[in-house]
């Protein structure tokens, strides 16, 4: 596990599932869902292993507030060149922050350096801000987006990634990157 300082005192970290500090985050999203959709979601939230959210081909981020998880999220492989975006969360005290906004962008950009060519997600029909979040950062729709949700199911999303620019180098020569100096940076 990895934390790197970010400004105002946010600090990333690269974890686990079995990280004590996701299993709040875990238990608050169930809880979310389980009041949203009327059924429990604990279920579905420990549906994939936990292998799946770490590298090579996955990963797990915590953004910390003076060492106290404020927001998350994960990707898995859903094709070699296609990674799907799970569980994006921010603690209900600390919405309205853009720290989901953060957290999406974090886990773009280290898919990106991990070869990932394309995001994959999908949300649920009764979560607008989820839905806000992702067409505000430039996701497509897979759907109609005039329809009503409810008759829809879970709502589609794709975006394409950029390949990451090499690091510079001493003397400011672009030079390879490797995932790890990468996903390691003050920000």
């Amino acid at each position: 596990m990895t934390s790197v300082a970010e400004p105002r005192g946010l600090t990333w970290r690269r974890t686990v599932v079995s990280d004590p500090l996701v299993r709040p985050m875990l238990e608050e999203l169930g809880n979310e869902y389980s009041a949203r959709y009327g059924k429990d979601a604990h279920g579905e939230l420990a549906r994939y292993p936990a292998e799946e959210f770490a590298p090579p081909h996955g990963e797990l981020l915590l953004l910390l507030e003076h060492g106290v998880p404020v927001a998350g999220g994960a990707f898995r492989r859903f094709d070699e060149h296609t990674a799907e975006l799970k569980r994006i969360w921010t603690h209900s005290a600390h919405r309205r922050r853009g720290l989901a906004r953060q957290v999406v962008a974090e886990l773009e950009r280290v898919a990106a350096v991990r070869g990932y060519r394309r995001i994959h997600l999908t949300t649920g029909p009764r979560q607008p801000e989820a839905r806000g979040l992702y067409l505000a950062a430039g996701y497509t729709p897979r759907f109609d987006t005039a329809a009503d949700p409810e008759t829809i199911g879970p709502l589609p999303f794709e975006k394409r990634l950029v390949a990451p620019a090499p690091a510079p180098d001493a003397a400011g020569r672009p030079t390879g990157s490797s995932a790890e100096n990468s996903t390691e940076r003050e920000g």
